[in-house]
């Protein structure tokens, strides 16, 4: 069951990278792996979605419940797909120089062999998201501030 916390300061305020987290209809241009989104409702407050997961043929859909507190969180439940469950959470912090981020996510697949599979790539497949979501940051806001930091990633497998 792959779980993994992470702290970042960012050159960017909160409600910057609350936009960029809650813009789930743009995922599939920056994430790898999102083939396709659907939002079947959408509100300042919630969202229901849907998410198309490739590699390769391999193609799984699952839904998602994403509460929204801008510009302080954004909180992801699993309603249905193929995982046992899935919480994702993001807390954005206003910080000197930008904004702190705390980032948390924990699922588990209803297939041991897929929970197998992910344990051994987890690691690499968050850090190239978390990449994704930092590249996606650069190309709508900019560099941000000279001298910006990151704090070392903390996981648990």
């Amino acid at each position: 069951m792959p779980r993994h916390t992470e702290t970042r300061i960012l050159p960017y305020t909160p409600d910057q990278l609350f936009d960029l987290v809650a813009d789930v209809a743009r995922y599939q241009e920056f994430l790898p792996w999102v083939a396709a989104t659907r939002i079947r409702s959408d509100s300042e407050t919630e969202m229901v979605a849907d998410l198309v997961v490739g590699f390769g043929a391999l193609k799984e859909t699952f839904t998602s419940k994403v509460r929204k507190t801008r510009p302080a969180s954004i909180e992801i439940d699993y309603v249905e797909g193929p995982l046992k469950y899935l919480h994702n959470n993001w807390n954005f912090r206003a910080a000197p120089g930008g904004s702190e981020v705390d980032f948390c996510v924990d699922f588990a697949f209803r297939n041991r062999i897929f929970e197998a599979i992910a344990g051994q790539m987890f690691d690499r497949a968050l850090r190239r998201m978390i990449g994704a979501f930092e590249d996606r940051a650069v190309a709508l806001y900019g560099a941000g501030a000279p001298g910006s930091k990151s704090s070392s990633a903390q996981s648990a497998a």
